[in-house]
């Protein structure tokens, strides 16, 4: 597959505001994120011999009532609509917008989202507790507030030495919203962002996870033509990647069918190796070659479903491995499409009610911060217009 190469119909977006494919997206992530959560980790035989089948909507704990106790997974409440991480690190990012309000860079991480993850309290839904959000985000994101709080790093090379993961790209949807329809911007504010967490292809794909929700606002984007987007930005082993995936995912229709195809199509590029639990000793390192896996799977099962949400969600779900994650972002590209409205509103409620989480304030913060960016952005344009035509002598 090539950007140019034509993919499978599918029919364009219906019109929507900037605040609804904003909602559309944070909702989205956040609701992919709860369903797939309680089967994190978990191969797709597993999930079906655990749940009778295929997940349809949103399922209880693994370990049911012992989920306090069971191992590896206690404390957290997985399940019952309860979002994980990538949420709790999205909104956290939206904050940081909200404080700033322009855009980011490494130094913001370090300025504005460190403090966020070590001095306020905050619901956890897993923990059923207020809690600093430290105390529940991975190992791969307490990095940063060990190499900026207290390691004194310069923000840009902060990532450099940590493990190559998706920890970066899990929360990059609002820089890609706040970029809506400017996909080539997206990319380097995330990479800048990013700069702070990761390196490598895990850096690469926070950038070209960012591109592909902006390229998903365009009045006109589809699922082909934010693929397309995405394969004119990446680099490496993550081009490579979601070139070999989207090839085999256009050849289905139906997550079903699609599920080992596309788990054979992105395993030469995946460090974790066949068993997610049990990692390979050359896992999460830095490489040119290789890709996170959740990535390309997300705009793979995106295509299988022709960017239907619902279909593209429980693809993600199903697929299992790092399955919260990769329904966050099939979910947020899904979402800014399509809007709120593609996403089953049961879903929405029994999330947000659980989570004891407003899903909708984080995307009117969003969408006003993105029109204060875009006069901003306008300004600055207009400002170079007026300095490059005196240089050379435009009237």
């Amino acid at each position: 597959m090539t950007s140019t190469t034509p993919m499978r119909s599918e029919a364009k977006t219906t019109a929507l505001t900037l605040d609804e494919r904003i909602t559309g997206a944070l909702v989205g992530a956040a609701v992919g994120d709860a369903l797939g959560g309680p089967v994190e980790g978990r191969p797709p035989e597993q999930i079906v011999a655990r749940h009778g089948g295929r997940i349809s909507g949103i399922v209880g704990p693994w370990d049911g009532d012992d989920w306090r106790t069971a191992r590896p997974i206690a404390p957290y409440h997985k399940g019952d609509g309860h979002v994980t991480d990538d949420t709790l690190m999205t909104h956290a990012l939206v904050r940081v917008y909200g404080a700033v309000r322009d855009h980011l860079d490494a130094y913001a991480v370090a300025d504005h989202l460190v403090p966020e993850l070590i001095s306020t309290p905050r619901w956890i839904p897993e923990l059923e507790a207020d809690a600093l959000p430290l105390q529940r985000i991975f190992l791969a994101e307490k990095w940063i507030v060990a190499r900026l709080h207290y390691g004194h790093v310069d923000p840009r090379e902060a990532g450099s030495g940590n493990i190559v993961n998706c920890g970066a790209a899990m929360y990059m949807a609002p820089v890609g919203l706040v970029n809506a329809a400017h996909p080539q911007a997206a990319y380097a504010e995330a990479l800048d962002v990013a700069g702070a967490h990761q390196s490598s292809y895990g850096r690469e794909a926070a950038g070209v996870f960012a591109a592909a929700v902006a390229a998903a606002c365009a009045p006109d984007a589809t699922s082909a033509t934010v693929v397309d987007t995405c394969l004119s930005l990446a680099k490496d082993g993550t081009r490579a990647a979601i070139e070999a995936v989207c090839e085999v995912a256009v050849r289905h229709r139906d997550f079903e069918s699609a599920l080992t195809p596309l788990r054979t199509a992105v395993a030469p590029f995946d460090t974790v190796g066949p068993d997610y639990r049990t990692p390979s000793l050359g896992a999460r390192r830095p490489s040119r070659l290789h890709s996170i896996e959740e990535l390309p799977i997300a705009l793979g099962m995106l295509l299988v479903a022709d960017g239907d949400y619902r279909h593209a969600v429980l693809g993600s779900v199903n697929y299992g491995r790092d399955c919260d994650s990769i329904a966050t972002m099939s979910g947020a590209i899904a979402g800014a499409l399509h809007g709120e409205r593609a996403i089953p509103a049961t879903w929405v409620t029994t999330v947000a009610e659980a989570s004891r989480l407003d899903l909708h304030a984080p995307a009117r913060t969003l969408a006003d911060v993105s029109r204060d960016v875009f006069v901003r952005d306008t300004a600055r344009r207009r400002a170079h217009e007026s300095a490059f035509a005196a240089l050379v002598g435009t009237p």
